[in-house]
């Protein structure tokens, strides 16, 4: 008897033991309903209206693009079914989200929630369903920045994303296959991701449930603040598949103050094509690491060669930052303004050196702009960024003429053709491209809807692609 006294106690005591742990474990985990509660005006649904043309044998997913891409925007459109014969227009509807940042009526999204859109319709979380101006987008970050005719909103509190740390909770809200407010929640899983395309943004990785809808709806922290706008999913399948991206919101509240100001977004430039430094190349550089992002070479006119930097030159360091990997390096500069000085920490000969730079402005924004997507520039028809190569640079890639690839619009023309940065387009159809001035005029002769032959130069081997540029609306 005094046995089974003894087991049924100890029994008891390991059960409440276990009741106690488990309580404690439930206060560790985070409420968001205060936050919801808090944050939930300020959510807006995007709704767009575009007229497409459709034919063809063709699939492209929720942002349009092909479904084979790994990486995708998502914002809740419907997928077209293929077809043939002659092309008839129709009105394509999508869904995404947004917010309120300011009391007068200035809402943020993703630029591709809203591309090529005919009409933007917000609705608030009151109901309320107000039309909406495009004030400007910019496609290298995925950031737009929408205006109402509304006062006294309820805005949302910015938080600093240069604070996440990995392991950190956040939350999301947004409209995922047209159900508002949604809430999802999970921990930020990495910080500084570079996704193919996207060299200017350090994305905040997440686990957070985001679907098809969610994009261009915050992020949170616990403290209710928006440290990020949700963007890109990793999916196999077209669907969540446990990894979300968001833009970091010190990022896009740049871009918001610049296109609102100005109306399109400066980023500085250099002028130099660069390379990741392998283990072997920084022994060969006298490096400590596989640090730094390596010139392989210079715009001949660019700021970087006017200033002193030479090819073979490692950049280990932007104003005393370090430039831990070559994606880094994109990112500091872009985000210097065009004309400021730079202080540059760069490996040269076994020995670091400081070289100031006196940053230019991107080429694409020297010719024109690119504030909403309504640019005119032939360029950014094709959407894609090149520059003059010397007869040096031609001679050491063994090609009698070309312009290089420096950077490629994500979701452009040039992209979903095959056209990667480094790559040198020799020709266009049966002519020739000998500089961006002749690449325009090459561009604006092509016709809308009609496949051409490319010929580019990569990494050391010719061969072509096919360039359809999208029917003009």
């Amino acid at each position: 008897m005094e046995r089974t006294l003894r087991h049924s106690f100890m029994f008891a005591l390991l059960l409440m033991l276990s009741l106690a742990c488990a309580s404690a474990q439930a206060r560790e985990l985070p409420d968001f309903t205060e936050l919801v509660a808090q944050a939930a005006p300020g959510v807006v649904n995007i709704s767009t209206t575009r007229t497409v043309s459709s034919g063809g044998f063709s699939y492209h997913g929720p942002g349009g693009e092909d479904i084979p891409e790994i990486f995708r925007r998502f914002f809740g459109d419907q997928l077209p079914m293929p077809g043939g014969g002659q092309k008839q227009e129709h009105e394509r509807q999508s869904l995404g989200s947004g917010f309120v940042i300011s009391e007068d009526g200035y809402i943020m999204t993703n630029a591709h929630v809203v591309k090529d859109a005919d009409e933007i319709l917000v609705r608030l979380n009151d109901r309320r369903e107000l039309k909406a101006e495009l004030v400007g987008a910019d496609t290298k970050t995925d950031v737009a920045l929408l205006k109402v005719d509304a006062d006294n909103l309820p805005t949302l509190d910015i938080g600093d994303s240069d604070t996440l740390e990995v392991g950190e909770w956040v939350a999301a809200i947004g409209s995922p296959f047209g159900f508002d407010h949604s809430v999802t929640a999970g921990i930020v899983s990495a910080i500084n991701r570079t996704l193919p395309s996207d060299a200017y943004v350090p994305f905040i990785q997440t686990d957070v449930a985001i679907n098809p809808g969610n994009s261009g709806g915050p992020l949170f922290n616990l403290d209710g603040e928006v440290v990020g706008i949700n963007s890109q999913i990793f999916t196999r399948n077209g669907g969540y598949m446990g990894l979300s991206f968001a833009i970091p919101i010190s990022v896009a509240m740049d871009v918001a103050d610049q296109l609102k100001s100005e109306g399109h977004v400066s980023r500085g430039w250099l002028g130099v094509v660069i390379q990741p430094v392998s283990q072997d190349l920084a022994e060969s550089f006298g490096l400590d690491g596989p640090n730094g992002a390596l010139i392989a070479d210079l715009d001949p006119d660019g700021p970087a060669a006017r200033d002193g930097l030479k090819a073979g030159d490692v950049i280990v360091g932007v104003n005393g930052q370090e430039v831990d990997r070559s994606s880094t390096l994109p990112r500091l500069i872009g985000r210097v303004r065009p004309g400021d000085d730079v202080d540059l920490d760069v490996m040269r000969d076994g020995r670091q050196r400081e070289i100031t730079v006196t940053v230019g402005d991107w080429p694409d924004m020297a010719n024109g702009g690119q504030g909403s997507s309504q640019s005119s520039d032939s360029q950014t028809r094709l959407g894609l960024t090149v520059t003059t190569l010397d007869d040096q640079t031609l001679e050491r890639l063994g090609v009698d003429g070309g312009v290089g690839v420096e950077a490629v619009e994500s979701g452009g023309v040039a992209q979903q053709a095959g056209i990667r940065p480094g790559d040198v387009l020799v020709s266009i159809g049966d002519q020739a491209i000998t500089s961006p001035k002749q690449l325009m005029s090459v561009i604006d002769s092509l016709e809308s809807g009609h496949a051409v032959p490319v010929r580019l130069y990569r990494e050391g081997r010719s061969l072509y692609i096919a360039l359809r540029l999208e029917a003009d609306d």
